[in-house]
C-alpha cells in the first residue's frame, strides 16, 4: 500500500476519506480502497448512517480505481 505521510494526509480534502468527519480511511488509490474495506469494521464511534455513507464513497472509489468489491454492503465486510 502507498503510505501517506501525516503532512500529505492532513492536506487531503475531507471528501477524500470514507469517513470524512473522522478523517478515516483515505480513498486516494486502489490500494487505499482495498485497505478501507479491510479496516471498515475497525472504525469506532460512527453511526450506521455514517457507515452507509462511507460505503457509498468506497463503492464510488472502487469503481473509479477498478477495484472489485465482493461485498454488496458494509454489513457483509468480514463475513
Amino acid at each position: 500500500m502507498i503510505e501517506l505521510s501525516t503532512e500529505d494526509r492532513n492536506e487531503l480534502a475531507k471528501n477524500s476519506f470514507a469517513f470524512p468527519e473522522q478523517r478515516k480511511e483515505p480513498l486516494e488509490n486502489a490500494s487505499h480502497v482495498r485497505n478501507a474495506v479491510a479496516r471498515f469494521n475497525q472504525v469506532k464511534n460512527v453511526t450506521d448512517e455514517e457507515r452507509d455513507a462511507a460505503w457509498k464513497r468506497i463503492e464510488a472509489a472502487a469503481k473509479k480505481f477498478d477495484v472489485e468489491l465482493t461485498e454488496k454492503s458494509w454489513r457483509e465486510v468480514g463475513k
